[in-house]
């Protein structure tokens, strides 16, 4: 099942990135966009997910799109804060690894986590505890607190990535 569902999202990833808009369609992309999806399926769908009934929520694919926009939003924000510290004279910047909390505990939730973190400037995720603890890098230590950085770091992300993923 777990298989199946990945071939079925890789095939409709594959569609909307090569639908030739105003335009026929070419079999040929069809084809080979299937034959590839199969064969990424089959390779990569043990490891994919540990819930693939999961996949059926559509609740879950609103906030996947609700998402997008969030993750947007703090990236740029965070571009602005960095960008500040490098042109500031004074360099104000205090690294360091600070630890937080996140309740989520899916394997895929986690990880999602993690990627908004680091893919957000300013902050990188170092470590993925399974206890739910992730050691994130930060450019500017605001607070050695648990719950004040999980506050700060994950709270924006983790509401919805729980809707998402749990």
């Amino acid at each position: 099942m777990k298989k199946g569902i990945l071939i079925i999202l890789l095939y409709i990833a594959w569609i909307f990135l090569t639908w030739p808009f105003g335009k026929e369609i070419d079999w040929q992309i069809l084809i080979a966009g299937l034959f590839i999806s199969i064969l990424s399926g089959f390779i990569f769908g043990e490891g994919f997910t540990e819930s693939p009934h999961k996949f059926f929520g559509i609740k879950r694919y609103f906030w996947a799109i609700a998402y997008i926009p969030v993750l947007i939003f703090w990236c740029i924000v965070a571009n602005l804060d960095v960008a500040y510290r490098v042109l500031h004279p004074n360099l104000p910047i205090r690294p360091g690894i600070v630890k937080v909390k996140t309740k989520l505990k899916s394997k895929s939730g986690l990880t999602a986590l993690a990627n908004s973190i680091t893919l957000t400037p300013g902050t990188m995720s170092v470590e993925v505890d399974p206890e739910g603890y992730i050691y994130v890098h930060w450019i500017y230590v605001k607070t050695d607190d648990i719950e004040k950085a999980t506050e700060i770091i994950v709270k924006r992300f983790e509401k919805i990535l729980e809707r998402i993923f749990e």
